[in-house]
């Protein structure tokens, strides 16, 4: 089970960043940003991880599909609110 607050907490993070990161041209930014998602989602209820992953287990690890994968995060996260 999934708690509407860990789907909230998880949106408002990633929203957030996500925002920065796209528009950002620091790359020490987007790298920053890029390890803080990595361990945030670490950290993230499991069953959270694997509903927006969708069973990729490089989801939002990768640094060639970052951007991509954010966006689905957030936007993953924004149908499940």
């Amino acid at each position: 089970m999934i708690s509407k607050d860990s789907i909230e907490t998880a949106y408002s993070f990633l929203h957030q960043k996500r925002n920065v990161y796209i528009h950002s041209s620091l790359h020490w930014q987007r790298d920053d940003i890029e390890l803080a998602i990595m361990e945030y989602v670490g950290a993230m209820s499991p069953e959270l991880y694997a509903a927006i992953a969708k069973d990729r287990q490089d989801f939002l690890r990768d640094h060639r599909r970052f951007q991509d994968d954010i966006t689905e995060a957030v936007t993953e996260l924004e149908k499940m609110l």
